[in-house]
């Protein structure tokens, strides 16, 4: 099996040299949204009233192909909004999600709750860029980082006043947890394989710093797992492919979110 996460993140340092060339620094600190106070993804997850649901807008992905090609961004992010999602994340990588900067710049101006700029960040240029397209937070993947990069990429970012959402996959990734982030990440994903195996989320949960948000990604189909990951002391559940699988996105996350309701009354 290729390591699909190599070839991405290869791919990705030619793009961002490129993406370089295009814009300067100066250009993006320019832009009005680059102003603009982010909102606090943990603090959106923490409250009781919303969800805890991080809902995301996926057009394909390398392992699934297409997903959704009917939808538009408009209909569904503010469909989330509406229906109570905590956060929202946006697909910007091209190649392999088929996600683009355009998409979370539409979400930005329709909906008022914290955004995730959900790509492969390898460089500062890309957390600058993320600020411009009125992001809030940054996803860094701790499997395609270094300890060092993964420091002086968070602290960059809170620099901006953008979170940092450290993504890991086994618990030995989790020392590359420094005071710039915010957010954890346990993606029940093998990135490398790409195969789920959503105990990974309850097993390292203990071993999240108590101060760190806890968010359980990939494989969260159903909502008695949003109600065990919560037992396991998770407090954000990143949704990806469950509803943009669904023919009604915004239906199918409505449906999710009142049986979620009901079932955390009873």
């Amino acid at each position: 099996m290729k390591n699909i996460l190599t070839e991405i993140v290869a791919h990705k340092h030619i793009e961002v040299a490129a993406r370089k060339e295009q814009r300067s620094v100066e250009e993006l600190e320019q832009v009005s949204w680059f102003k603009r106070t982010p909102l606090s993804l943990a603090q959106f997850l923490r409250d009781p009233e919303k969800t805890g649901i991080i809902a995301e807008f996926k057009r394909r992905s390398p392992s699934k192909g297409l997903i959704n090609g009917e939808v538009t961004v408009q209909d569904v992010t503010t469909a989330y909004t509406r229906y109570g999602a905590s956060g929202l994340s946006v697909l910007t990588d091209e190649k392999y999600f088929g996600g683009s900067s355009d998409d979370l710049q539409q979400a930005r101006a329709l909906n008022n709750i914290p955004i995730l700029r959900k790509d492969f960040i390898i460089d500062e240029y890309q957390i600058l860029e993320a600020k411009a397209i009125g992001a809030d937070v940054i996803l860094l993947i701790a499997e395609c980082l270094t300890k060092q990069e993964v420091a002086q990429l968070a602290a960059f970012a809170n620099n901006l006043g953008l979170e940092v959402l450290l993504e890991v996959h086994s618990g030995d990734q989790l020392d590359k947890v420094t005071n710039h982030i915010q957010l954890v990440g346990v993606n029940n994903r093998d990135l490398t394989t790409f195969k789920v195996d959503f105990n990974r989320s309850c097993e390292l949960a203990p071993q999240i710093p108590a101060d760190k948000c806890k968010v359980a990604e990939s494989g969260i189909s159903n909502t008695d797992a949003i109600i065990t990951l919560k037992q396991a002391g998770f407090q954000g559940f990143l949704i990806g492919e469950h509803f943009m699988r669904q023919e009604n996105p915004p239906r199918a996350f409505e449906h999710f979110v009142t049986e979620l309701a009901n079932k955390s009354a009873q």
